[in-house]
């Protein structure tokens, strides 16, 4: 047989014998490429294992906060069309089911998206209070729905259910009564008639700080106050035992054993009352990071609950008839919640409280079905139940960090790292101690950097030496001071708890040494101006990334929280910030400390400003500053900033002044502030801040060097708390020396 000739012998051999047709392009060739980079993300999707709860979950959440940014009903109206069009067309994603796991994942997410949305404006309309319009001095009539004592400030918070003179409907209207007019009867459930001095609910002082008018809305609350002379009972609280009463009257059991400011939080461990512990304390455990140990929260309801789990069981497997006849863990699981639930309506059942009991029962089915306790999908199911029925918490600091914080456990927890670090091994007690020491400190300080970045969006600063601090202080709070304070109370029933509360007053004076001894380190606190709202986002996303996904992908999320990181370490403070009402204004970047316009007789505006600039020292007057030139109706500074000189002219004063000397100083100065209506003829170069301006555009913060006026108004959007009446627009002055303007809104 002849053999086959091979290409390189006879070349022609393997041509065709009839040309084929070029291939050309086809317009669906776009459409084939983005194919590929579907079937590239249902792999990426098949080939990692990862829980699919939490990321709901995050949906949800995300959900909720879409709400949060978006201005108005016409943008989440789009949103939650835009979610129903992408559900809808994920459909048509391979339904043979070769993209199955991004199909679902598309539709999950998008309608998690706008369930969130949908639940959270669904909320704001059932439960929303406008609050009152203007500052009034009327009388108040009503019911007291929730009283609370604060000794450290001398007053007592009434919650009212009350109509006010002069405006239609009932309100809730929350008063505060000075001590020296507080009366034994005034109690829940009491009619009382009063004098008051109202305020609508505040938005932030400055842009960046805490929106109490957003709090209120959600809470119901029309106005706060102050009375102004005696209160009036129309009619006694009824007869009985309420959980009001049973809380106050074992906070003044426990203050009464205990006295100082370990009685004071005993009776926060006990009770929930915090009005006892003193303000200086309370700035401690703060800069300690600390101040989880005050609120009731994971750690107070996971004591309570352990520590009944563990008595149940230990005490019926004494008892054999019960131990061979019942299965155990699910009985001490059922007093475990039984004791979680009262200890948390005991408490007063703040939403802190009630979604730290929720995951607590969670733990508590958990074990008694066998399964893993401490997952990340058991803690995703928490965290839904929570924002199912208060979205609004997603908001706020107290959800934020707890969740983030027993994220950061698990995650760390689950590491292969850590994992191969805790393995039991042939050791010694000493080392085996040793060992699970160091990992209690490395959480600690996972979970400090966990939220650090929470901590400086809402408080603008974070403590420093927290983790090392709270390797003492959880184990002498979880293990010592709360079961002595139990302890005591149960000794007392027969009158035998003094040894009990000695002790108990001695863990605390070793856990107030220890904040107080933290707090005074150098550099303990870390303080920064505010943080832009995007720059958190970069954070939560990186740091979600980094924890719910596994193996090396997760160290993409790195990638957001280092520029986020980056941003952060650049920014500045603003050079300039005035209140809402014009009435105080600091100045930074003169000198290590704040220049105020006014020395003020509060100290919320001085901690207002300070927390806006990110500072946490001394502020001086401006009036002595010796920079700035001052007489009793004006203050004027000139500043250097970007190579540029800008003269600022800031009313003090109240009296009336010339039209020809103020229009000729106005001319003169680059900006001019005040807390009242200044006149037409008043034309500064740059920006005139009056109270008509102001009005429209809530607090400034002014960076000189940039040209940019961020206000309060434009982080409001048109919610239900939005207080001001005229349609956002932006304002721009003249070019600043530089070429660039300063825009308002």
């Amino acid at each position: 047989m002849r053999p086959m000739a091979t290409r390189a012998e006879n070349p022609s051999a393997f041509e065709p014998e009839v040309a084929l047709p070029e291939r050309t392009a086809r317009p669906w060739a776009n459409l084939r490429r983005l194919s590929s980079v579907h079937r590239t993300t249902e792999q990426f999707l098949a080939d990692r294992p990862f829980e699919r709860g939490p990321w709901l979950a995050v949906a949800f959440g995300l959900g909720i906060a879409t709400w949060l940014v978006l201005p108005g009903p016409w943008a989440w109206s789009a949103v939650l069309a835009l979610c129903a069009a992408v559900s809808a067309a994920s459909r048509l994603l391979a339904a043979d089911g070769a993209l199955a796991h991004l199909r679902l994942a598309v539709m999950a997410v998008a309608l998690m998206i706008a369930a969130g949305l949908a639940v959270v404006w669904t909320k704001s309309t059932l439960v929303g209070q406008p609050g009152i319009g203007r500052p009034v001095i009327a009388w108040v009539q009503g019911k007291v729905i929730d009283r609370q004592e604060q000794g450290a400030q001398d007053k007592v918070r009434l919650l009212l259910a009350a109509r006010i003179e002069g405006l239609e409907g009932a309100r809730r209207v929350r008063i505060n009564l000075p001590l020296k007019l507080d009366r034994p009867d005034l109690v829940d459930g009491a009619r009382v008639r009063l004098r008051a001095r109202l305020m609508p609910p505040a938005p932030p002082m400055l842009p960046g700080g805490y929106d109490f008018a957003r709090a209120a809305w959600f809470q119901g609350l029309a106005a706060t106050g102050s009375v102004l002379g005696p209160v009036q009972v129309l009619s006694p609280a009824p007869g009985g035992t309420t959980l009001g009463r049973v809380r106050q009257s074992l906070a003044d059991h426990v203050r009464a054993r205990l006295s100082g400011s370990p009685g004071a939080i005993a009776a926060a461990f006990a009770s929930g009352d915090r009005g006892a512990i003193a303000q200086a304390d309370e700035d401690a455990m703060r800069d300690a990071g600390l101040s989880h140990l005050l609120s009731i929260s994971g750690l107070h309801v996971s004591a309570v609950v352990a520590a009944v789990y563990v008595l149940a069981i230990r005490l019926l497997a004494l008892v054999p008839f019960i131990a061979l006849r019942v299965r155990l863990p699910l009985v001490a699981a059922g007093a475990g919640a039984l004791a979680g639930i009262g200890y948390t309506l005991l408490t007063g059942s703040e939403v802190p409280t009630v979604r730290s009991c929720i995951g607590a029962v969670l733990v508590l089915a958990a074990l008694a079905l066998g399964r893993d306790p401490l997952s990340l999908r058991m803690l995703a199911v928490a965290a839904f139940v929570v924002m199912l029925f208060w979205p609004e918490a997603v908001f706020g600091p107290s959800f934020q960090m707890s969740f983030a914080s027993v994220i950061a456990i698990i995650a760390f927890h689950n590491a292969a790292p850590a994992k191969r670090f805790l393995a039991p091994r042939e050791e010694g007690s000493v080392a085996r101690l040793a060992r699970h020491l160091a990992m209690l400190l490395a959480t600690g300080v996972v979970i400090e950097l966990a939220l650090m970045p929470i901590g400086l969006f809402h408080f603008h600063r974070a403590g420093v030496y927290g983790a090392a601090a709270n390797v003492v202080a959880i184990p002498l709070t979880t293990f010592v001071t709360m079961p002595l304070i139990a302890g005591a109370l149960v000794l007392d029933l027969g009158g035998w708890g003094a040894p009990g509360w000695y002790l108990a007053g001695k863990s605390l004076d070793l856990l107030l040494w220890l904040a107080h001894v933290t707090a005074a380190q150098p550099g303990a606190v870390t303080m920064m101006p505010a943080m832009a709202g995007w720059t958190f986002g970069l954070f939560i996303g990186g740091l979600l990334w980094f924890a719910l996904w596994s193996e090396r992908v997760r160290l993409w999320g790195l990638l957001p929280v280092a520029l986020a990181t980056g941003v952060v370490l650049l920014s500045r403070a603003p050079d300039l910030l005035v209140s809402s009402d014009g009435r105080q204004v600091g100045i930074t970047g003169e000198g290590p400390g704040l220049l105020l316009l006014r020395d003020g007789r509060s100290d919320f505006s001085r901690d207002a400003m300070l927390e806006g600039a990110g500072m946490d020292g001394a502020v001086t007057s401006l009036d002595a500053w010796p920079g700035a030139a001052c007489n009793r109706d004006f203050c004027r500074i000139t500043l250097d900033r970007g190579g540029r000189r800008f003269t600022v002219l800031l009313a003090r004063g109240r009296d009336l002044v010339d039209l020809g000397v103020l229009a000729a100083a106005c001319g003169a100065s680059d900006i001019v502030i005040a807390d009242r209506r200044l006149p037409r003829t008043c034309l500064p170069r740059l920006l005139k801040a009056d109270r008509a301006l102001l009005a429209r555009t809530g607090g400034l913060a002014i960076d000189l060097t940039s040209g940019r006026v961020k206000t309060v108004a434009e982080t409001q959007g048109h919610h239900g708390w939005y207080r001001w009446p005229e349609e956002r627009r932006r304002w721009s002055a003249k070019p600043t020396p530089r070429g660039r303007p300063l825009p308002i809104g």
